[in-house]
């Protein structure tokens, strides 16, 4: 039987939590990781409406993009509509898990999902993050590197970009003399010792610093195993804010348009004055996205698609750009597709079902 703990584990996996940003709330919001999974719901946001459609459907998880508690929570009296969605949740049995601007930074994360509506190819992350990485460096006896190697790798060390298991290795002589109280492999005590060892080094996202370290000791012959991490100041390419791709085809800005509203299905697009060239080059970020504008102008895309732009904010297009504001719900509803085909493609032992509750709080009138 499976838990909700091993259901967030694989969400994890696809979005790590420390991606997260620090104002935000993603992860297991209600409910208990040991509880028997009977069926997960996938939905954009979480409301009562949605709480009663996992009842309806024998679903006690609802996995969402949008975190149902975003700011702490000092009361649970049902003086609002989060308040009142918590308490239907509680009283029914039903856990919420968010995965936000996590799965908002990952490659195959919201971002890819508008990027594969609209069929960019050459994908790439728009504004990679810094400080995400670290570099270990340790020494292993040359007979032992690859059987230490492969194992770091299968923990996660060693990609780089599209690239899987990068080291780098030097071979030189290591000396030490085991003391008293040690149980050296190699060696006697009290006895200086030479040993013909490689100096390894690779990468690793910072967030596996305990399973890549335990990993290392848990392979390693010595029993003091030599070695040092250091921070990185690279970006990592994997993660960031954004995307931007291109699109099969150049296209003029009526097709483009066009184009969007009928792949994104969105009933509107506010967007500034188009260009006088086609369109090729498209930047793209979910939900409210104007703080990566000027990345999008760096990156020479030739529009941007986005939502929840200010009507001043418009302006900073400076005829440089084309700003699509397709709406928030629009540029990321597909995202619980995206959810469950991830799922759908490890568990199939209980129901996975798409909400078809309409949590979009605008409205159009035309």
């Amino acid at each position: 039987m499976t838990k909700i703990k091993q259901i967030t584990q694989q969400l994890e996996k696809l979005a790590p939590a420390p991606y997260q940003e620090s104002y935000d709330n993603a992860g297991l919001l209600v409910g208990d990781p040991q509880t028997t999974v009977t069926g997960v719901l996938f939905s954009l946001d979480v409301t009562e409406e949605v709480v009663e459609e996992a009842v309806a459907k024998n679903c006690n998880l609802i996995v969402a993009h949008h975190p149902i508690v975003f700011k702490g929570l000092k009361k649970l009296n049902g003086n609002n509509y989060v308040e009142r969605t918590v308490i239907k949740a509680i009283k029914h049995d039903v856990a919420i898990y968010a995965i936000h601007t996590n799965l908002d930074h990952v490659t195959n994360g919201v971002n890819w999902k508008i990027a594969e509506r609209l069929g960019l190819t050459n994908v790439k992350v728009l504004t990679p993050k810094k400080q995400l990485l670290f570099k270990l460096t340790f020494f292993v006896p040359t007979d032992h590197s690859q059987k230490v190697l492969d194992a770091l790798f299968e923990a996660g060390a060693g990609t780089i970009g599209q690239y899987k298991n990068c080291s780098f290795r030097t071979e030189g002589t290591g000396t030490f003399q085991p003391g008293d109280l040690a149980n050296p492999v190699i060696g006697t005590r009290g006895v200086n010792e030479e040993v013909n060892e490689h100096r390894i080094e690779l990468m690793f996202p910072a967030h596996l610093e305990l399973s890549i370290l335990r990993t290392l000791k848990d392979n390693h012959p010595y029993e003091e195993v030599a070695y040092y991490l250091q921070a990185l100041e690279n970006e990592n390419q994997e993660v960031g804010a954004g995307a931007v791709g291109e699109l099969a085809e150049a296209l003029d800005s009526d097709q483009f348009l066009h184009f969007v509203k009928n792949q994104m299905q969105t009933p509107l697009i506010k967007h500034t004055v188009p260009l006088n060239k086609k369109i090729k080059r498209v930047a793209v970020c979910g939900g409210a996205g104007s703080f990566l504008l000027p990345n999008a102008i760096r990156a020479q895309a030739d529009v941007f698609i986005t939502a929840d732009y200010k009507y001043h904010e418009f302006f900073d297009a400076d005829n440089r750009i084309m700003i699509c504001d397709i709406g928030h719900f629009e540029s990321e509803v597909f995202t619980k597709d995206l959810l469950y085909n991830y799922l759908s493609g490890i568990f199939s032992n209980f129901a996975l079902c798409l909400s078809e509750v309409n949590t979009n709080p605008v409205r159009y009138f035309a």
